[in-house]
Parts: C-alpha cells; sequence; structure tokens
C-alpha cells in the first residue's frame, strides 16, 4: 500500500467516525425533542381539564347565605 492509500484510509475511518457519532447525537436529540413535545402536550391537556372542572364546579357551587350577626352575649364580670 502506498502512502496515500493509508492516508485515504485512516480519512475516511475518521469521517465515518465522525459521521456515526453525529448521527448518534442527532437521533438522542430528536428523542429528547420528542420526549419533551409529548410532555408539553400531556401538561396542556391536564390543564385544560382542571380548568374545565374548576369552572363547572364553581357553577355548580352553592351560594353561600349570609351569616346572620350574632347577639353579643352578656356575661357578668
Amino acid at each position: 500500500m502506498s502512502d496515500n492509500t493509508k492516508t485515504r484510509e485512516r480519512a475516511e475511518s475518521a469521517f465515518a467516525k465522525a459521521q456515526t457519532q453525529f448521527m448518534a447525537r442527532s437521533r438522542i436529540t430528536s428523542e429528547i425533542d420528542a420526549v419533551a413535545a409529548a410532555q408539553a402536550e400531556k401538561t396542556n391537556r391536564l390543564r385544560a381539564l382542571r380548568l374545565e372542572k374548576e369552572a363547572r364546579d364553581l357553577a355548580t357551587a352553592p351560594v353561600p347565605a349570609k351569616a346572620k350577626p350574632r347577639a353579643k352575649s352578656r356575661t357578668a364580670s
């Protein structure tokens, strides 16, 4: 093998390694983005359900009656 061939093989090997690392990082980043998107979607869905329940509870809540003022009790001192 000539020096050119060895140099080319080393360069191709280094490129393949760099490309593999890049693809792995890209895949991991995609997975992280997918998990974050799923979490945000779930959070938004649960928030909407909570707000709906709170509105429903508020609409069906009984109106509290005014408390009658208590007569002051007279105590002997």
